[in-house]
């Protein structure tokens, strides 16, 4: 099917009782047991299962086009079920740009023993030189957060192949209409479902989803439950209900940021953007090579240190200043200030969620923010 299609009829049934189009939401916590304790279906406990996650799940694993999803209550629990399945004294390779939560998840494994190694994975050549003997698995996000970098997933599922280890790709950004992981490869994708997958900024979840229904997914299945970090019944729904809306979305998003970022690169006040659809970005060539589309995220920095940034953003008037993205409005934040006097982004750039209001205002926005008065 196509994936419009898809994403509107995967795992998606008309109830046989009822004859509901839109699925019923299960909001039970345990189920009915016969008289000699056998059970009636699948399900026992709503930690373990509930026909609502199932349903997303199964509707993920299809879109994802993997074997079997798992789903979580958040992105960094999806991701850090992932880390889970790595041992102590195992070793870990991630990006050394790496979105701020997912690298302080990695710095608590490194205490509990796990070696974890933040290198330039953009460079295959220092990729390389960095897989040791126990490396068991190479973690990347691409395009990267915030600043956009494209990591060649072919070229890293063949380095980590040889070398005995397995791929996970953030796919949060792309979403598996523009980009699509495993088929690359990879061996897990994982998303924050908070983002493009619910796409209207009022549903918080996560998702693995494995190629191959093996030891790697009885791990993650494993500790789905037993950490019990799932997503409410009704968060699946609501996730559920997103998917079908998501490739016109992400689309939709995608030719927006594209006019979007043709604006700011020619803006005299804009220092650089970070866009791959850029044909000026480093990852463009490669981007084109494994994305159907470029996305509706960018960030760019504006001329200037902190404070300038800062005023930019306070003078936006249509944009919605908060941290997040992926949700129908348009959302900007200016990344130093949020993550930290630790922070490794540079301290003027701001990242922008391009949402699906007309580009023209959007554009017009911008324009003024940036001190052309009168655009809006």
């Amino acid at each position: 099917m196509h994936l419009e299609t898809l994403a509107i009829h995967a795992a998606n049934h008309p109830d046989p009782i009822t004859g509901d189009v839109a699925p019923p939401i299960h909001l039970t916590t345990t189920f009915a047991r016969g008289s000699q304790g056998d059970l009636p279906s699948e399900f026992i406990y709503a930690r373990t299962g509930n026909p609502t996650r199932a349903a997303l799940e199964g509707a993920l694993a299809q879109l994802e086009g993997g074997a079997v999803a798992f789903a979580f209550a958040s992105g960094l629990a999806a991701i850090h079920a992932i880390f889970k399945m790595v041992e102590p004294g195992q070793h870990i390779i991630a990006p050394d740009d790496l979105y701020h939560g997912t690298r302080n998840l990695l710095l608590e494994f490194q205490r509990w023993g796990v070696e974890v190694g933040f290198v330039d994975i953009y460079n295959l050549e220092t990729l390389a030189a960095a897989i040791q003997s126990n490396t068991r698995l190479i973690f990347i996000e691409t395009p990267s957060n915030p600043m956009l970098k494209i990591t060649d997933i072919r070229a890293v599922v063949g380095l980590a192949q040889a070398a005995g280890a397995q791929v996970a790709v953030d796919n949060t950004w792309a979403t598996p209409v523009l980009q699509r992981p495993l088929e690359l490869g990879a061996d897990y994708v994982a998303h924050s479902s908070t983002k493009y997958f619910g796409g209207h900024s009022d549903v918080t979840g996560g998702a693995v989803i494995c190629r191959e229904d093996g030891t790697g997914a009885a791990r993650l299945r494993e500790v789905q439950n037993t950490l019990g970090a799932v997503p409410a019944p009704f968060d699946c729904w609501l996730i559920r209900r997103g998917l079908m809306t998501l490739p016109l979305r992400v689309r939709a998003h995608t030719a927006g940021a594209a006019q979007i970022s043709g604006f700011l690169a020619a803006h005299g006040k804009v220092e650089v953007v970070h866009y791959p659809g850029l044909a000026s970005h480093p990852g463009h060539a490669v981007a084109a090579g494994q994305m159907s589309g470029f996305g509706g995220m960018l960030s760019f920095r504006v001329q200037g240190e902190e404070e300038a940034a800062a005023a930019v953003m306070s003078r936006l008037q249509l944009i919605t200043r908060a941290t997040s993205l992926g949700g129908v409005e348009s959302l900007i934040e200016h990344r130093y200030r949020v993550e930290g006097p630790h922070s490794r982004t540079p301290r003027n750039l701001l990242r922008l969620s391009v949402g699906l209001e007309h580009p023209d205002e959007l554009i017009a926005d911008l324009a003024q923010a940036l001190g052309q008065p009168g655009m809006l």
